[in-house]
């Protein structure tokens, strides 16, 4: 009966951790461009930089996480990560130039892949194997509270006080982030016995899951139509006159997903993977290409809720199954190598997509990612859709024959 319990301290604490760090993620990410803009003078074809130079240093970092947890121990990389992610926050405090805010988000990135490789990694222990599903549900969902709490502060901040005070809120974030990691307990020596018991991989499989690579694939396609919400939106609301509007955009992005959550993540465990991905991906699709057409508030708030409903939907989908394709003692490998494809497709959408906007507008380019979003169900089905289906009928055909 104990395993089966899902809300626990444990559990709490590293939902928590992961949530105070995206909160500074997606506050940054949404606001920067504009302080980039507004006190550097950046141009408007370096602001894809700003995302893209994080993610970048993230990225290389996430494997080495991977394979330091399983010889450092899972808590230790998580707390280097979160130390360096609060002296990075501290440090927003004092830039003058925009060479020096891209320098500092090359550090900032070191701790940001650090420490949410290390929590991806924590939680697939600590949530039940029979809960799998239901669980990352629900841990992704303090990420998605994230990407509305962290742009909806972050934006109101900037347009009712200054840069400083969204600098001082993620200070004050990065604290909590390191405080509710100190409290967490993981199962350390149950994760290092079974490493031990099994033969260490070598070569680029010690830095890889190969069995979650194809998911990672398709997050990569996923995440590249969905860096051009996440980097741009901001802008594109500047520039249409939805202002007050942009710092709503994610609350009703989150009211989407948050009415949803109990269903799709118990619909993931029961019906299958497919069930739940396929009309995620096109509500995504949809709400891209509902952004490019907007004219109006409504509108743009409406393609707030779709996009919501669809992207915060696939990202626990595709993390939970790359994460049940490992073996346990390889679950850390296994988030490292998602999120390193989920990572390279956000910031290689954010340096591409900054200058199709330069060269075909704002509008432009939403049109071509929600057509990158619909390519994403071909990439899904091509890589894991039809497999995870004959896989259902199979199983479901040995329960009949029992």
């Amino acid at each position: 009966m104990q395993k089966s319990k899902l809300w626990t301290k444990d559990f709490l604490a590293v939902s928590l951790t992961s949530f105070f760090v995206f909160v500074i993620f997606y506050m940054l990410t949404v606001t920067l461009p504009l302080f980039a803009t507004d006190e550097l003078h950046a141009s408007k074809q370096s602001l894809g930089l700003i995302v893209t130079i994080f993610l970048v240093s993230g990225i290389v970092f996430r494997p080495l996480a991977g394979k330091w947890m399983t010889t450092l121990g899972q808590k230790k990389v998580l707390l280097i990560g979160v130390f360096i992610f609060l002296i990075g926050s501290i440090l927003y405090m004092n830039i003058h130039s925009l060479s020096a805010l891209l320098l500092l988000r090359v550090l900032h990135g070191i701790g940001f892949g650090m420490s949410t490789t290390a929590t991806g990694a924590i939680v697939a222990n600590v949530i039940p194997e029979q809960r799998k599903g239901e669980g990352m549900g629900y841990y992704a969902t303090f990420m998605n509270l994230a990407m509305v709490v962290g742009p909806f502060v972050g934006l109101t901040l900037t347009n009712t006080l200054s840069h400083t005070a969204v600098f001082t809120v993620a200070v004050v974030s990065s604290v909590l982030a390191v405080l509710c990691s100190l409290v967490l307990r993981v199962p350390e020596v149950q994760a290092s016995s079974a490493t031990n018991a099994i033969q260490p991989a070598k070569g680029l499989a010690a830095f890889f899951e190969y069995r979650s690579l194809p998911i990672s694939v398709a997050g990569l396609v996923v995440a590249f139509s969905y860096a051009s919400v996440i980097s741009f939106v901001s802008i594109y609301a500047k520039e249409m006159g939805f202002t007050q509007a942009s710092s709503f955009f994610f609350v009703v992005y989150a009211v989407c997903l948050l009415a949803s959550r109990p269903f799709t993540g118990k619909w993931f465990d029961q019906y299958g993977e497919n069930s739940v991905v396929y009309p995620s991906i096109l509500s995504l699709a949809i709400g891209i290409f509902l952004l490019s057409q907007a004219t109006t508030s409504w509108v743009f708030l409406l393609a707030g809720a779709l996009i919501g409903l669809g992207f915060g939907t696939i990202t626990s989908s595709f993390q939970s199954i790359a994460v049940k394709k490992a073996s346990p003692h390889r679950r850390g490998v296994a988030t490292a190598t998602f999120f390193v494809f989920f990572d390279s497709g956000m910031g290689l959408g954010s340096f591409l997509l900054g200058i199709l906007s330069t060269a075909a507008g704002y509008k432009g380019m939403y049109v071509f990612c929600s057509v990158v979003a619909l390519l994403a169900i071909a990439v899904y089905l091509v890589l894991h859709g039809r497999k995870s289906q004959k896989q259902r009928i199979i199983s479901q055909n040995e329960s009949l024959g029992k």
